[in-house]
């Protein structure tokens, strides 16, 4: 039973993208040729979860979407993200994180619509999204001119650790205190 554990986290560990359950069984059963039940796997992943949790490991075994996937534990982000930081040269900018979010929010939407809402024009922008995989191109609109509506991929769900668009937050959540005039002050502002 251990050893089929070791299978099951070997291929978690060797996946590119969240591993789903159904792919799991897949690559037991060409190996072991035998038939395995979704539950034997289930609970297999469950005893590797619990493995995990231990604070001997920095990293943990989550359920992302429909599949499985190794990510870091939330209090190694800082010292990894460091790494990322260094690593990449080329962040998105300010630009492209707006119409992240909008397509985000708004999808399926088309570009005119996410020029609307930002009030500037966005072609380069999306491109970039399109080209760092974040968006994709869900159809087109049935409005004249038909044009094409951009939606979030999968990669951006990886990206952002999101099993569901339902895990985006909440627009108010986003929203700054009504009633405020000026620019608010950090709490470093205050101690000087």
């Amino acid at each position: 039973m251990e050893q089929l554990d070791l299978y099951v986290e070997a291929l978690i560990f060797a996946a590119e993208v969240p591993i789903s359950n159904e792919e799991i069984r897949s690559c037991l059963e060409s190996l072991f040729k035998t038939p395995f039940q979704k539950e034997a796997v289930d609970t297999i992943v469950l005893r590797l979860q619990l493995k995990y949790n231990s604070d001997a490991y920095s990293f943990e075994i989550v359920n992302i979407g429909s599949g499985y996937q190794f990510l870091t534990k939330s209090e190694f982000y800082d010292v990894v993200g460091m790494m990322l930081k260094q690593k990449s040269n080329k962040k998105l900018s300010r630009s492209a994180l707006e119409t992240l979010a909008v397509i985000a929010y708004q999808q399926p939407v088309s570009k005119g619509e996410v020029e609307k809402i930002r009030g500037v024009n966005c072609d380069y922008a999306v491109q970039k999204l399109l080209e760092k995989e974040l968006v994709q191109i869900k159809g087109r609109s049935k409005e004249p001119g038909r044009p094409l509506l951009y939606g979030t991929s999968d990669k951006f769900m990886e990206h952002f650790g999101l099993s569901s668009l339902q895990d985006l937050p909440k627009l108010k959540e986003l929203q700054p205190e009504e009633n405020q005039i000026g620019i608010q002050e950090s709490d470093d502002d205050e101690e000087k």
